[in-house]
């Protein structure tokens, strides 16, 4: 395991290097969809940078690594600090090597009505759901364009296209990720550059964040169902840093979110209004002096690992996500039907 500071990488001696691993910087890497992508990734044998804020989790998320065959360098830092992401993507290769792949994962967010929101809460969510893409994506570019070789991945969701209630900040935030990455697509193209930048849109998923998200709901937070095990997320995210295209929808709920939104925003607006907010919270209380995530992490003393409290209700395959990957055969098979079915009836 390799622990880096600001000033330097110490090398512990459960590990030693190897020919020319895929090199990966994972922000977000201690909990949830960021935790199972490293240890898909790692199952390969990459070498994996670990950014988050949780020493906790990051321990874990290098022992994990580690265990499956990859290499793992703990990177401590918030995205929000666009100083601490350039000097951990400098770190990263002086350890490793250049970077091949990297994941803009980390997130931030608040359950609440907006008009109790305060001004610093969607500054601080802007910050490291925006900002912090913004952030990853620059320190990645810089390196990667003079290469002219790299894949970005952005992670997004749903949300990025279709605003839903009592999470405002976060929505904006994903919104604002989609933009920014419309305008990098086009100037890749302009500079007929060879990287790649790809953004994952998820569903709800079974994830840690509901326990650590700052939130003022009466109820406690859950996913909006049906809800999706955080390895199906890392499935695609993987999936797509092998095979990058300009966008993946993962999950039926994901596709019907975006696509209802194109169709027919205002009856979304509706049924939002009435389903919304009781789709988001569970019966049980919420305890309003629990710990939250926003301004400090609550993984520095408990790893949370990359699992939530919703593994009775999470879907652990997506069919969607089988088609997403495999669309061109899917087409290529639906088309022979077609061919087969006109003949036979002509006959």
């Amino acid at each position: 395991m390799w622990h880096a500071t600001d000033a330097a990488a110490v090398l512990h001696p459960v590990t030693k290097m190897t020919a020319t691993p895929q090199v990966v910087m994972i922000t977000g890497a201690s909990a949830g969809v960021g935790r199972a992508v490293a240890r898909l990734f790692a199952g390969r044998g990459a070498a994996i940078g670990l950014f988050a804020r949780g020493r906790a989790g990051l321990e874990g998320a290098a022992r994990d690594v580690e265990e499956l065959g990859g290499r793992a360098l703990v990177l401590p830092g918030d995205v929000a600090d666009a100083d601490r992401v350039e000097s951990a993507a400098a770190t990263l290769e002086e350890t490793f090597g250049p970077i091949d792949v990297w994941i803009n994962n980390a997130m931030a967010s608040v359950f609440s009505p907006i008009i109790e929101m305060e001004v610093a809460e969607y500054k601080r969510v802007t910050e490291v759901t925006y900002l912090g893409v913004v952030h990853g994506t620059l320190a990645a570019l810089r390196r990667m364009k003079p290469r002219n070789r790299g894949v970005i991945l952005q992670v997004g969701s749903a949300l990025a296209y279709r605003g839903i209630p009592l999470q405002s900040a976060y929505c904006a935030a994903k919104h604002a990720v989609e933009g920014f990455c419309d305008s990098l697509h086009a100037e890749l193209l302009h500079d007929g550059s060879a990287v790649r930048v790809t953004m994952v849109q998820l569903p709800a998923l079974n994830t840690p964040q509901f326990d650590w998200v700052k939130s003022r709901l009466r109820g406690r937070a859950q996913p909006v169902p049906p809800i999706f095990q955080p390895e199906v997320a890392a499935d695609a995210i993987v999936w797509a840093a092998d095979h990058p295209r300009r966008e993946y929808f993962v999950g039926f709920p994901t596709v019907e979110a975006i696509v209802g939104d194109r169709i027919a925003a205002g009856l979304g607006d509706r049924y939002l209004a009435r389903a919304g907010y009781k789709l988001q919270q569970t019966s049980e209380p919420e305890d309003p002096n629990r710990p939250d995530n926003l301004w400090h992490p609550v993984d520095e003393d408990r790893d949370f690992g990359a699992h939530g409290r919703f593994d009775d209700a999470a879907h652990s395959t997506s069919l969607e996500l089988a088609f997403s990957k495999h669309r061109a055969a899917f087409a290529a098979a639906a088309a022979l039907i077609v061919a087969t079915g006109l003949f036979l009836m002509r006959r």
